[in-house]
């Protein structure tokens, strides 16, 4: 700015110049010292103009792609976020694609020409949206993947929390109380790199209670989307020719409420043990009614901020602290935070969420 600013008004001095040399070469006559003063004060005028205006600090804009809002605590973060960049002093934009991982990169394209200095995504798939770090790549714009790990490409970082330690909680929760038993597993979309990260976190507690006799895994399914219709598809379907079952881990809170629609129409909700992940706001009302046994509380607040410090970060040219891990992408390893999750079950809520602020009390018993 100051390199323009400087060209700009030196080119200005340049043209009163030559118009002044022109028509004196012309023998139009010697100018009033009073034109030249006042094209001189003009010229002074432009110049301040200038610097005043390269002295005035740009704020960085951040994008933000986001897959949807369908998910109550996407709507979270997104204002969490917006609120963080802006009293860092940036601009954020952000673009929601609907879960369509074509429209996201045309997203992704609109806001790389709106100027963007630095793209947080939620990407709708994890494969594809190695195509939009490339894109960003090529103009020069880095890329943070949030809560979401965008595989197999130059990612440059990755904010989130730790999914497989999720998995683990929910798994440990659960096997604690029904140690033995028939237990069902429904996984969120093969796109979201979540799902796997979730069920590894299961098995590495279910395995060694399978393979001691204890436990049977008698359905394991990916669903299509995040969704309680797709939780509701899986297991009603199961149970209209099994009716032994003890325990349900899902892969989040929505697919959880449509577990409990189905284990309801069967007689059996507040009867099977039943996990999930978010802490929406339904899914702890679930618990107070005993339908749903736990969720998981991922510090959304903690994220949405931490993600919103990295990117003015690196808008305004320096590394974001607290990258103290790396993380596998399939193509590298990335710097990343991996922020710790929380049990919430019916005994400890005020002492988690509402403590937190994360919900309202009157939200959830009223």
């Amino acid at each position: 700015m100051k390199r323009i600013a400087k060209t700009t008004a030196h080119a200005i001095t340049n043209l009163s110049d030559t118009r002044v040399k022109s028509m004196a070469v012309k023998d139009i006559g010697a100018l009033p010292a009073s034109i030249i003063k006042f094209l001189n004060y003009i010229g002074v005028i432009c110049f301040l103009g200038l610097i005043a205006l390269s002295s005035c600090e740009v704020k960085p804009k951040v994008g933000f792609l986001m897959d949807s809002l369908e998910v109550e605590r996407w709507d979270k973060d997104r204002a969490l976020f917006e609120e963080k960049v802006k009293e860092l002093g940036g601009i954020p934009l952000v673009e929601i694609a609907g879960s369509n991982a074509d429209r996201q990169m045309e997203q992704a394209q609109k806001l790389i020409d709106e100027g963007v200095d630095v793209l947080v995504i939620v990407p709708v798939d994890l494969e594809k949206a190695g195509a939009i770090v490339k894109l960003a790549h090529k103009n020069y714009v880095p890329v943070i993947s949030y809560d979401r790990l965008i595989k197999n490409c130059n990612l440059d970082y990755y904010i989130s929390t730790d999914n497989i330690n999720i998995g683990e909680l929910q798994a440990n929760y659960l096997t604690k109380i029904s140690p033995t038993g028939n237990y069902i597993l429904i996984s969120g979309p093969t796109s979201d790199y979540n799902a796997y990260l979730l069920r590894l976190g299961w098995m590495n507690v279910l395995q060694p209670l399978v393979d001691k006799g204890d436990i049977s895994i008698v359905l394991d399914e990916f669903s299509n989307f995040w969704l309680p219709d797709e939780a509701y598809r899986i297991l009603s379907s199961y149970l209209k020719d099994n009716n032994d079952v003890d325990a349900v881990i899902c892969g989040n809170d929505a697919l959880a409420s449509g577990a409990i629609a189905a284990l309801q129409e069967y007689n059996k909700a507040g009867k099977v043990l039943l996990a999930g992940q978010d802490a929406d706001i339904q899914a702890v009302r679930n618990i107070v009614a005993g339908n749903q046994t736990i969720t998981i509380y991922k510090p959304i607040e903690s994220l949405a901020y931490a993600a919103a410090n990295a990117a003015i970060k690196i808008a305004n040219g320096e590394a974001p602290s607290n990258m103290n891990i790396t993380v596998n992408n399939g193509k590298r390893l990335v710097p990343a935070i991996l922020l710790q999750a929380s049990v919430v079950n019916s005994q400890n809520i005020k002492m988690t969420v509402i403590q937190e602020g994360y919900i309202g009390e009157q939200d959830i018993f009223n």
